[in-house]
């Protein structure tokens, strides 16, 4: 089964400034707390994640990679492991006062219990990647 999900906020920063946190496959990974590690293999990012359910007792390895860009308004990402494949992307309208991000992200498990823990987690996942924009424009 595959979850969809998809959340529209505004973020209190310049769209240049927003781009360069959600574009970046390596600051995407700083924020989201499952991702215990990363590390670059040639155009892929191999994440390290550690999902807390009962059937996962290690780390996955998500092959993710970028599949468009439109700097500094659109990049769509890929995300394959055992466990879950992940598809997201992330849209950047500039507004007067900030920056409008609409994310929408798509996970479909391969092992039981997935899906709920994302769209238990997703808002939080979020918000902090989001944070780390408000953190950096500070």
């Amino acid at each position: 089964m595959v979850v969809e999900v998809e959340r529209v906020v505004t973020v209190d920063a310049p769209i240049e400034a927003a781009w360069e946190v959600l574009a970046d496959p390596a600051r995407r990974a700083r924020a989201i707390s499952v991702v215990d590690s990363y590390r670059v293999e040639g155009q892929e990012y191999v994440w390290q994640v550690e999902l807390p359910i009962p059937l996962i007792r290690r780390t996955i390895s998500v092959r993710t990679r970028d599949e468009e860009r439109d700097p500094p308004a659109f990049v769509r990402f890929a995300g394959d492991s055992k466990a879950f494949t992940v598809e997201g992307e992330h849209e950047l309208t500039a507004l007067e006062d900030g920056t409008r991000v609409r994310s929408r992200f798509a996970v479909d498990g391969k092992l039981p219990g997935v899906e709920r823990y994302f769209e238990r987690n997703i808002d939080a996942e979020l918000s902090k990647l989001l944070a780390s924009i408000d953190a950096e424009t500070a």
